[in-house]
């Protein structure tokens, strides 16, 4: 059961859920890629040494593989028809809550390729605090759109 269904009140609802997008996984794959071309190059070059920058980048996409994927799967977000709930970590948890009365506004960035492919930044600002950006959204209009639309 998600952090969320569990802390729902009674007769709350929830109106929409956002995770972040699969671009968290963009450092990951730009190691992988040049994991490989280091370890090709060191194919060509017939030398034992040469697979060794190829090996320690390797290392750090195992290591970035996974830090992404545990990433995205332990954020949660979610707009209720009383709050927001964000929850992040899976060792050692945050979670930040904000009552939608709160609520001043919710900014939204997003680069040329946020636009592209839906993905973006969004900043909840409430009465006298607001949330730190959250990055990497899918589809942060949408979850604007439920925020302001009272």
């Amino acid at each position: 059961m998600s952090y969320i269904d569990q802390v729902l009140q009674p007769g709350e609802q929830i109106l929409h859920r956002a995770r972040l997008h699969w671009f968290v996984y963009l450092h990951a794959l730009g190691s992988t890629v040049l994991a490989a071309a280091l370890l090709i190059a060191g194919y060509y070059f017939h030398g034992g040494i040469a697979y060794v920058p190829g090996a320690a980048v390797g290392a750090v996409a195992v290591y970035a593989w996974i830090g992404a994927w545990v990433r995205r799967i332990t954020t949660e977000l979610a707009v209720t028809n009383r709050r927001i709930i964000i929850k992040r970590g899976l060792i050692s948890r945050r979670t930040i809550e904000m009552n939608m009365d709160k609520v001043e506004s919710v900014d939204v960035v997003q680069s040329i390729f946020g636009r592209v492919f839906d993905y973006g930044d969004i900043v909840v600002r409430g009465t006298g605090a607001g949330l730190e950006p959250l990055r990497t959204v899918e589809a942060p209009l949408k979850l604007r759109g439920f925020v302001t639309a009272r």
